[in-house]
């Protein structure tokens, strides 16, 4: 039988898995589809954890964020071909 918490520790566990799997294109999730030129990550909480943290518990919007992102980049790639 699943404990009560069970399926919080899965959308916890998720989120952490999705932060670790999309940090090295964090870009598309937040600050549009270009990378920053120089990324300043003097502190771990400007890296990875805080990344991960962030994750953890906005998985879903990151999702759909990065849902719009790549159908703003299909929109610019269609436009470029014409």
């Amino acid at each position: 039988m699943m404990n009560e918490y069970t399926y919080i520790y899965f959308f916890l566990f998720f989120g952490a898995c999705f932060g670790l799997a999309t940090y090295s294109q964090r870009h598309l999730y937040s600050e549009g589809p270009r990378k920053a030129e120089n990324p300043d990550q003097n502190s771990p909480l400007e890296g990875r954890i805080f990344w991960v943290m962030v994750c953890t518990f906005l998985w879903p919007i990151m999702v759909i964020t990065r849902i719009n992102t790549a159908w703003i980049l299909f929109k610019r790639k269609k436009q470029s071909h014409k």
